[in-house]
């Protein structure tokens, strides 16, 4: 009965993280497009990184240094709607350069840097819509 048991557990286990891991996946589409495709016609290249998380009720952050003289987008999401996410750049000191929350959680930011910074970027879901779930971020740089 506990072999049964325990088979069982370890089967839930590994359906829950691949149910998460297709979430992600689908996301990080959405969160591509915001760096490919937009209203103004400028295209941003990722940097490489797919800052991902998948948070219940908590906050995951991410550091990286931004370059001076580069026009920047950070994109998030963490759903269907452009509006899940929330994601917060600060400085070393703690200071708040950017949050979405301000911005009715606008999934991208365009901002150019002058110069180079290192920033603690913080991602967290609006828990009054969403409580658990995958959030995607990715920066990237105008080309």
């Amino acid at each position: 009965m506990k072999k049964i048991l325990f088979i069982g557990f370890i089967l839930t286990l590994v359906t829950s993280f691949n149910v998460q891991a297709q979430d992600c996946d689908s996301i990080y589409r959405v969160v591509e497009q915001y760096l490919v495709e937009n209203d103004e016609g400028r295209v941003f290249v990722s940097d490489g990184q797919v800052y991902t998380a998948f948070l219940d009720n908590e906050k995951a952050e991410f550091k990286t240094t931004l370059y001076g003289g580069s026009v920047y987008r950070i994109a998030a999401s963490a759903g269907t709607r452009d509006d899940y996410a929330i994601f917060t750049i600060r400085d070393m000191d703690d200071n708040i350069l950017f949050t979405n929350r301000d911005q009715l959680n606008s999934p991208y930011w365009d901002f150019k840097i002058e110069s180079t910074v290192p920033v603690l970027v913080q991602t967290e879901l609006d828990t009054d819509k969403k409580i658990t779930g995958c959030v995607v971020m990715m920066i990237g740089f105008l080309k």
